[in-house]
């Protein structure tokens, strides 16, 4: 036959030639186009397949021959080797000589060429990943050499393809080599598959271009290199978790599998069965033969494409046995890997001038979204930052959804922090910073402190320099983050205590009723709801609408006192400013709350703002006195570019003028008066200390926040005393008090630090302490006692009603062994805070199982006025014997918080608690008695000494009985005017008048707290009526605090200090040593740090602020409290229906906090106001504060204290006869 024209030839010879010479085609193959180099047609495809086949069958008969000689030879000489050691041996005990073999060179070489090959070096690597991609290369060349004929005749010098083919192989026979010497067992490595591929791969190359022929042969072989790809991955580190692992070696061995079985079909079908002397061939493309296996792997079977050979079909009977149950098994694992693939397995990209910060821990629906809303509230300015949540667990649909609408300014990764990688993935060390959230209502909160804790470690352990924000369930576990040596408070670093906040919020609600609600308002992001109806909610609301926020004060402020600034910026600004970042000489910066007129403002003043939204804000610091002293809108106060050139002490003077007479300065004619009455006069101040009376005296007029009206009582006036601290004219600081022998039920007072004290105790103050008793704790932050055995203070039920309790604080706490520790110190240190005297302290029982409050105990053996009731606070029997109906709060507290599957039962125990108490009755007819009299004794008891006190540890007071328990309204009169106060006896003879706050888990259940509200129950807590009333408290409020001390670390320290009675680094670091207060004596220092602010519940009922409480506005309450008293109002505590026209028998109450200037007042109204402390209020008390410490000196001391009284008492007593 003879070729085609242009060298295109057919595939099949003609019948007629080849009937014409029969004999011609048995001797000799027939000449085919695909073999034009040979007109005789002869094929030489056995002598490729012979150079692969010696090769292999020679290589395997010398290793065994080997093999076979060296095992003979070891038999046969095993004798005299034997001999030879046992002489080796004997030589070596007789001259203790050892010998050494030396290593010989076939050994140096075998390492060597294993050290090549290694991919423990980077040599070994780099020649793996080579052979690796060069054997791709030669598959690649296979690909493209496929669609040419089988076996062809190419020229070696002008094939480009031949010439890298051969250049490859010769690699993979220097590459076998190195392997081959390096194999430890000769055999196994001969008969390895990556070994069989080169043996039908490489040989036949040479033989190519020493016959000047191509035979396509078995060169498919090399697909199966693509099995060692996962191995190749893993050695770039690409490959690190199983799973990517096992997907990758399964496609691997699928696909080379395929596609070498494929390149078999393609090899016999387009040659031809042997015995048919290669007629029955069919040209197939080697993509035809991919898609014949697939389709057979599958079972399809589509019958378009199919095997003629017999060779071909005989395969197909055996692949498609294996084939069918690899796809059988292989695909579906591998769909299913692909399935499970970390859908949020990427890594965060950082954007460019945008920051971001990294949320981890407890990752729910709940609390993703409670945080969300509050993080990207639309009051706050415009949030740059984007959040990334990182997890362990992929997100439910619900959570999804949540990502995928805030998808602009959210980002979820799944992982962990404590994996490194993970952290790299989120970009951890260019975070802003990290905030790890706590699972709240878990069995075991030390185990998920303890979770959080290691999170805390691992993300430190990876950036050092990270700012972290994790929240904390149990106060004790902050000790462990002051171990870690990277943690640095100073930098930013915080850890929100849940148990600490949240007890003493509800501290401060057993001082102040209603203000834990209205702090929770203020660090919440709310936005404002507005109701048309003149209804409670609409008050309430507005007041809801109220954050707090930080901001620079503008330097037309600087030089002015705070009064003076805070008055400005209420008036005209319509901004409240309650506390400044103030730097001392020595350049630390402190937090002072309400400070009074010895503090100027300087440069760069941070101010601590509460307003509607952020933007309100920045008038104070773009306030400026030449542009804007004009502007009555201060939505006009705009950022100006002006200059000011006058001096602080001009400006100070004219902008007292202006607060004398309400007109802008230009139009001011009362400059001599006004600064007269500001300069040269020290205003009046609240009169503290009971020490003698003077005809400039005061009367003081306080007001308890009670269900049932108010009680009038008498008080001592104290004289006029003044302060050593000012430089020209001395004035006082003042305050209010109640009775001397009562906590002060009127004037509820919250703790607040004060890093500049003011006020130094007197030198005959200090005269009559005795510095040898210890009545403080070492920072003088708390007061404190000598440690007390619990049996000391444990009450029975007949002793709890012998004894005459009131005005005191009945904490109901609901736990057993097994139950978590609340810390109930937190509860207690508030009440304790040393800027309370210690008359002034309310008497804490706490009604139990002993067993649980036996764990409780070791952090509160050292506070003072503290006694145990064993019992059950559902039991009415032990609510009267502690005298419930007199206490001025009731506290509800459960430490049973398991997993319950119901929501709806998490709360049982404080629901049915509280439902019974305002269900009881009371015969009040004793009460009125009781709280005249503390001396009340039963039958055949004498009270006269503590040691016949029926209750261990009480201190008894019997000479004293001035109604100091008795809840009283004390009139605030100037110097020349004293009226009378009228006793009103309160009545409590029903439950619902008693005042309680009850802690909730679940925020859903304040719906059972009152039986008489219309609350919905898919209504947010904080639009309920007991939390607007704050009979009700839930730990979710605090999730705004994780929000607010990111954006600013201040609000933390203010809130912490505002609820923990002065709680800080210092003392948190003494705790974490000792895990107890240790005490200390009284010193300059120590005493100065009682000098602290207080908050106080004014009332309008009579008084200096009477005529405002007549449909007066609040703000010009604000202005005369702030100027004559030095006192910071910042909140109401109104009657639920005060409103209302008709007279209501509702005592309810509600907050409203920062109301406006024209906010109308009624005479019902507490007023929340910030007030100094003052250090003279217990003067006459020095003797008695601390009487329990110096039995010896009590019956002289209660004498004295009894006549001064006394004498006290006869200026007002005349005036009624």
């Amino acid at each position: 036959m003879l070729p085609a024209k242009d060298g295109d030839v057919r595939h099949q010879p003609s019948q007629n030639s080849m009937m014409a010479n029969p004999r011609k085609m048995d001797p000799i193959i027939p000449y085919f186009a695909d073999v034009p180099c040979d007109k005789n047609g002869q094929r030489m495809w056995w002598a490729f397949l012979a150079s692969s086949m010696v090769t292999f069958f020679g290589g395997l008969f010398i290793i065994l021959l080997w093999r076979t000689v060296r095992y003979l030879w070891t038999v046969c000489c095993h004798c005299s080797t034997k001999k030879k050691d046992v002489q080796r041996v004997s030589s070596v005990e007789k001259k203790d000589i050892t010998v050494v073999s030396e290593v010989g060179w076939m050994t140096s070489v075998k390492d060597w060429a294993g050290v090549m090959i290694s991919a423990q070096t980077l040599t070994g690597r780099v020649l793996v990943v080579l052979v690796f991609i060069l054997s791709i290369g030669a598959l690649v060349i296979y690909f493209i050499d496929s669609s040419s004929p089988i076996e062809s005749c190419p020229h070696f010098d002008k094939e480009f393809t031949l010439q890298i083919d051969m250049a490859f192989n010769i690699f993979f026979l220097l590459y076998f080599g190195l392997r081959f010497i390096a194999a430890n067992d000769k055999l196994w490595f001969w008969l390895e598959v990556n070994s069989v591929v080169d043996f039908f791969t490489v040989p036949p190359v040479f033989v190519s271009v020493y016959l000047n022929r191509s035979w396509l042969g078995l060169r498919f072989l090399r697909a199966l290199r693509l099995i060692q790809f996962s191995e190749i991955l893993q050695f770039l580190n690409i490959l690190k978790t199983s799973n990517s692992i096992k997907l990758v070696n399964l496609c691997s061995i699928f696909i080379s599998t395929w596609l070498t079985a494929a390149g078999f079909i393609h090899l016999v079908e387009n040659s031809g069965d042997p015995w048919e002397n290669f007629q029955n061939f069919q040209q197939m493309s080697y993509w035809e033969c991919v898609y014949l296996l697939m389709v057979t792997m599958s079972t399809v079977g589509y019958g378009d494409v199919y095997a003629k050979t017999t060779l071909g079909r005989l395969f197909m009977v055996f692949f498609i046995l294996g084939g069918l149950a690899m796809f059988a098994s292989y695909v579906p694992e591998i769909i299913e890997l692909i399935g499970n693939r970390k859908k949020y397995g990427g890594s965060y990209s950082a954007v460019n001038g945008r920051k971001h910060i990294v949320v981890c821990g407890h990752i729910t629906l709940e609390s993703v979204s409670n945080f969300l809303k509050d993080f990207l509230h639309k009051d706050r300015d415009d949030v740059n930052v984007e959040i990334v949540f990182l997890h362990n667990i992929s997100p439910n649909l619900e959570l999804e959804a949540l990502f995928k609408r805030h998808f602009t300014q959210v980002e979820f990764y799944q992982g962990s922090v404590l994996n490194p990688h993970d952290l790299a993935r989120v970009k951890i060390e260019s975070a802003d910073a990290c905030l790890i959230l706590a699972n709240k209502y878990c069995a075991d909160p030390d185990a998920e402190d303890a979770s959080n804790i290691m999170r805390v470690i691992s993300i430190k352990n990876y950036h050092p320099k990270i700012r972290i924000i994790t929240q904390m369930l149990q106060y004790h576990n902050k000790a462990h983050l002051l171990n870690i040596p990277s943690w640095n408070w100073k930098e930013g670093d915080d850890a929100i205590c849940l148990a600490e906040l949240k007890l003493g919020f509800i501290a401060q609600s057993c001082l102040a009723q209603g203000l834990s609600t209205m702090l929770a308002n203020l660090f919440s992001m709310r936005s404002y709801i507005k109701i048309e109806e003149d209804t409670w909610q609409k008050y309430y609301l507005e007041g809801v609408a109220n954050e707090m926020y930080t901001e620079y004060l503008s330097s037309a402020f600087v030089g002015l006192s705070f009064p003076m600034v805070c008055e400005l910026c209420y008036v005209k600004l319509k901004l409240l400013l309650i506390a400044i970042e103030y730097k001392s000489d020595q350049r630390e910066s402190s937090t002072l709350i309400n400070p009074g007129n010895h503090v100027k403002m300087q440069e760069g003043t941070l101010g601590f703002f509460i307003a509607s939204d952020a933007k309100e804000v920045k008038r104070a610091l773009y306030y400026c006195k030449a542009c804007h002293d004009d502007i009555s809108d201060p939505k006009r106060i705009k950022k100006c570019g002006c200059k000011r050139h006058k001096t602080a002490g001009s400006r100070r003077t004219r902008l007292a003028c202006c607060f004398g007479c309400g007109e802008a300065e230009h139009g001011c004619s009362c400059m001599s008066r006004s600064t007269r009455s500001n300069m040269e006069t020290p205003p009046c101040a609240l009169p503290l200390s009971p020490t003698s009376v003077s005809d400039k005296s005061a009367t003081l007029r306080t007001s308890k926040s009670n269900y049932n009206g108010y009680i009038k009582a008498t008080m001592d006036v104290p004289a006029v005393q003044q302060s050593a601290l000012s430089p020209k004219k001395k004035q006082r600081n003042g305050g209010m008090r109640t009775s001397p022998n009562c906590s002060p039920k009127t004037i509820r007072l919250l703790s607040m630090s004060r890093h500049e004290p003011v006020l130094i105790p007197s030198h005959d103050q200090m005269e009559t302490m005795d510095d040898s008793v210890k009545r403080y704790d070492s920072t003088g932050m708390f007061h404190w006692c000598p440690s007390r055995d619990i049996e000391k203070v444990t009450l029975t039920r007949s002793e709890a009603a012998m004894t005459v309790l009131s005005g005191h604080v009945v904490v109901c706490i609901f736990g057993d062994v097994k139950s978590a520790v609340v810390g109930l110190r937190n509860l207690v240190m508030p009440l304790r805070a040393s800027n309370f005297h210690y008359h002034e302290l309310k008497h804490i029982v706490f009604v139990g199982s002993l067993e649980y409050l036996k764990r409780e105990w070791e952090t509160l053996h050292n506070f003072p006025k503290v006694s145990i009731l064993p019992g059950t606070p559902l039991s009415r029997a032990d609510l009267r014997a502690v005298n419930i109906n007199l206490c001025d709060m009731c506290v509800i507290l459960s430490a049973n918080q398991t997993n319950i599957d119901d929501a709806s039962l998490q709360d049982k125990e404080c629901i049915l608690a509280s439902l019974n108490i305002k269900s009881m009755q009371f015969d009040d007819s004793i009460g009125l008695l009781q709280a005249n009299s503390q001396g009340f004794t039963p039958p055949g008891m004498d009270r006269s000494s503590p040691e016949n006190s029926p209750v261990h540890g009480l201190e008894r007071q019997t000479s004293i009985s001035t109604g100091a328990n008795i809840p009283i309204i004390t009139e605030l009169a100037k110097s020349d005017r004293l009226l009378n106060a009228v006793c009103v006896r309160q009545d409590k003879s029903c439950g619902t008048n008693i005042p309680m706050i009850t802690e909730l888990v679940n925020d859903a259940n304040v719906q059972f707290l009152d039986q008489d509200d219309d609350d919905d129950p898919d209504t947010e807590l904080y639009l309920t009526q007991p939390f607007a009333c704050g009979t009700a408290f839930a730990v979710s409020v605090l999730d705004s605090l994780m929000s607010a001390t990111y954006f600013n670390d201040n609000i933390l320290t203010l809130i912490r200090t505002l609820v923990t009675g002065g709680a800080t680094p210092e003392l948190e670091g003494l705790l974490a040593e000792e895990n107890a207060l240790r005490g200390g004596y009284s010193d300059t220092h120590t005493l100065a740090n009682r000098d602290r602010c207080r908050v106080a519940q004014l009332a309008l009922y009579d008084g200096p602020f009477a005529q405002l409480g007549e449909g007066g506005c609040y703000g010009d309450l604000f202005c005369k409290a702030l100027k004559t008293y030095n006192m910071l109002c910042f909140g109401i505590y109104r009657l639920r229906d005060a409103h209302l026209s008709a007279p209501s028998q509702c005592t309810k109450r509600y907050v409203i906090t920062n109301p406006p200037y024209e906010f109308e007042l009624v005479p019902t109204d507490l007023i929340f106001c910030l007030m100094q402390f003052d250090h003279n209020a217990a003067q006459c008390r020095s003797t008695l504060s601390h009487s329990s410490h110096s039995s010896s000196k009590k019956s002289s001391s209660v004498h004295s204290i009894s006549t001064k009284h006394t004498k006290s008492r006869e200026p007002r007593d005349k005036p009624k006869s």
